[in-house]
């Protein structure tokens, strides 16, 4: 089984962290390593990671710190650099990972030697109506998220690659020091650059926050922009859908919709992040007691042999 790294590139990220922690390491299978990479934060990131850390010492997570410069991409490249898993997750940190994530992502690369990366859909754990939302997103991105016909573009909040293939492209990535392009989509055109494979896999999925549409029409017009910006900047890669169109399509519903299921998340004292995998976690919690009853028994059984 190859091994997966949890790469989570952190800034101010206070007020999930922790979250996104916990749902890192809530895992089927173990991750071989989750590594937190701070980028100046100015709030308790930092002291919250060390804190889960010091709490948690049997989970493989660790906190780096990457204060050289400001920005997602040289934290993200520091990160990817700094991890020695065969497979590199790569998530953000307001991103909870479904409980057989790293399950789902090894046994992909294993049964799967071509596949140099691979991305999921996704669901907003801070919105309501997750089934729809899931089986939606799984429709935009198995039928529209491509480039170049039909070649896999992978999603920032959910997505893995190969280490090995991560070597190949780390010099070739842009620097982007503008903070106009697509970092995720600049790194599958890169793959696809040197002739590396991607995969897509409806299992493989991640909640993430719909905080996104919380913003102005001005502000969100500039972040959907940055998908014309990362083609234009790759002018030999084409695409045939335009995500954007259908993500500003939602826009409006979704920006209505955002503050007000807030106020009923505050007014419940509910926090999604804990709750969208609760169902699953508890079934693995399930699991792993009636395999700790079947060693004891076990167990005891030999000793009274011995006896």
């Amino acid at each position: 089984m190859v091994t997966v790294s949890i790469i989570i590139p952190a800034w101010n990220e206070q007020e999930r962290i922790i979250d996104c922690l916990t749902n890192a390491t809530r895992q089927s299978v173990m991750p071989h390593e989750v590594l937190v990479v701070d980028n100046r934060s100015t709030d308790d990131t930092a002291k919250l990671v060390e804190e889960f850390i010091a709490q948690h010492p049997e989970l493989p997570v660790r906190l780096l710190h990457q204060n050289d410069e400001q920005g997602l991409i040289p934290t993200r490249n520091f990160g990817l650099d700094s991890a020695t898993g065969d497979v590199l997750g790569r998530v953000d940190a307001d991103c909870m990972l479904k409980p057989d994530w790293v399950e789902v992502v090894s046994d992909l690369f294993d049964e799967n030697p071509t596949a140099m990366g691979a991305t999921g859909p996704v669901v907003y754990y801070d919105m309501p109506g997750k089934r729809i939302s899931l089986r939606g997103d799984d429709t935009i991105r198995r039928h529209l998220y491509r480039a170049n016909g039909d070649q896999v573009l992978l999603f920032g909040s959910n997505m893995a690659l190969r280490a090995t293939a991560w070597q190949q492209i780390r010099n070739d990535v842009c620097r982007d020091r503008a903070d106009i392009m697509h970092e995720d989509i600049d790194v599958s055109l890169h793959m696809f650059d040197h002739g590396l494979h991607t995969a897509y896999s409806r299992n493989m999925i991640a909640g993430i926050s719909a905080r996104r549409m919380d913003t102005s029409f001005s502000s969100f017009r500039a972040y959907m922009q940055r998908f014309k910006n990362t083609f234009k900047a790759h002018p030999e890669h084409w695409r045939k859908h335009k995500t954007e169109h259908t993500l500003f399509m939602l826009y409006p519903a979704l920006r209505t919709l955002y503050p007000m299921y807030q106020m009923y998340l505050d007014s419940m004292d509910i926090n999604p992040a804990e709750r969208i995998w609760i169902k699953e976690q508890f079934e693995l919690l399930d699991d792993e007691d009636v395999i700790t009853s079947e060693h004891a028994d076990v167990s005891q059984s030999g000793s009274d042999d011995i006896a």
